[in-house]
């Protein structure tokens, strides 16, 4: 898989500048690659991309032939900076209360809806992964880290904590001791510890990393979508039981796919030593 050639943005201040541009998709198959668009600020998350990340989100859950996506950063330099500063600083000054509603509450939505998103979301980042930037790589159910990449956790050094989830999805992740260090330093750490800290699944060279992306979702991808769904939704959900009420979610989702066609059809591929041809029914 080679990279997409990204068209060149205005800067985001620009009126005419359309909010459509600062995400973009391509369909490879029943794959979409999206990228956020932003590479002259470091594709930081404005609220104009995020509320477009959503949007196209939504588009692709309700779109049968993407069994999977595949999120990267436009440019050499960031997969996302993280949140745009200039903008949420407004809001804060203006009201603790608005910056809530504006900035905080916009944030947790778009990583509850990636991690909770009834498709793989595999992010490829090819540069740095800072904030917000770095809890879309947390929230996201695979990672796959370019050898140049780099993430942090640098909220702390303009006075706030992570507000996208990352003070929950870390610890969850990392460990308690391992994140709160990278949580009350805001030191960048490298792609080599994210993946030993669960952040990430694999470090591959540059050159490399869409193709590794877009490999990890072709492996998925030909088993049945419903099958993937409940696999994710048991998972996701399950984490933040206990083990006994994690064993209902699973029996529940069990039960979902056995009276499914793709589940008829899986069995009778595998006592017949044939390739399953799935429906999505």
């Amino acid at each position: 898989m080679t990279a997409p050639v990204l068209k060149s943005v205005p800067d985001a201040n620009n009126p005419k500048h359309g909010a459509e541009d600062f995400v973009l998709r391509e369909d490879h198959g029943a794959v979409a690659l999206l990228t956020l668009n932003r590479p002259e600020k470091l594709n930081a998350l404005n609220y104009a991309l995020v509320d477009r990340l959503m949007g196209v989100l939504d588009a692709i859950e309700d779109d049968a032939a993407i069994r999977a996506i595949v999120l990267t950063g436009a440019g050499e330099k960031a997969f996302s900076a993280g949140a745009d500063i200039h903008e949420f600083s407004r809001d804060i000054a203006e009201s603790p209360d608005l910056a809530v509603k504006r900035f905080v509450r916009r944030g947790q939505a778009l990583t509850a809806r990636i991690e909770a998103f009834p498709k793989p979301v595999i992010v490829a980042v090819n540069g740095i992964a800072y904030g917000g930037g770095c809890e879309i790589t947390e929230a996201a159910h695979m990672a796959i880290a370019a050898e140049t990449a780099s993430f942090a956790k640098p909220e702390i050094a303009i006075g706030i904590p992570p507000t996208f989830g990352g003070t929950q999805r870390l610890p969850r992740l990392a460990g308690r001791k391992r994140a709160l260090e990278l949580l009350l330093t805001g030191d960048p750490f490298s792609p080599g510890r994210a993946c030993e800290m669960g952040l990430v699944n694999a470090v591959v060279p540059q050159d490399d990393l869409l193709r590794a992306a877009f490999a990890m979702a072709e492996r998925i991808t030909r088993h049945s979508p419903l099958a993937v769904a409940r696999v994710l939704s048991a998972a996701t959900r399950g984490l933040n039981t206990t083990i006994g009420e994690g064993l209902i979610i699973e029996q529940e989702q069990f039960a979902r796919m056995a009276a499914t066609a793709d589940t008829a059809e899986a069995l009778d591929a595998w006592i017949n030593r044939r390739t399953p041809v799935y429906s999505g029914r």
